[in-house]
């Protein structure tokens, strides 16, 4: 199950990607302890137009579990774009949630990775 929020300024303006991760951590909390919920689940914070690349190892880990695009070249040097759910950026490679499945990229082919709106 996936429980997936968009968040806006009540006066417009720009969220960030920092905006989403505040909100996550208390809105993730309170989900937990409210007994709402019977099953597993992920949480997805996003604003409409989000599109903002993850570079750092405190972006990588803030947004486990949030929905990226990684954008990497293949063996053949093939610029190949997947989507899916941010699982664990390690020292060589990106492992990324593509419906269940499990993708591993090498970190030394990547181009970008960036969030992404959550679909459904």
């Amino acid at each position: 199950m996936t429980i997936q929020v968009q968040i806006r300024r009540k006066k417009g303006g720009d969220i960030s990607v920092d905006d989403c991760a505040l909100l996550s951590k208390p809105m993730g909390d309170a989900l937990e302890s409210s007994d709402l919920l019977s099953r597993n689940y992920v949480l997805e914070i996003s604003s409409p137009g989000i599109d903002e690349s993850l570079k750092s190892e405190r972006d990588f880990e803030t947004f486990k579990g949030f929905p990226i695009e990684v954008i990497f070249r293949d063996p053949h040097q093939n610029e190949i774009s997947k989507n899916g759910l941010l699982q664990e950026k390690s020292t060589d490679h990106l492992k990324l949630n593509l419906k269940g499945k499990m993708n591993i990229i090498p970190l030394k082919d990547i181009i970008k990775v960036r969030l992404t709106k959550p679909t459904g």
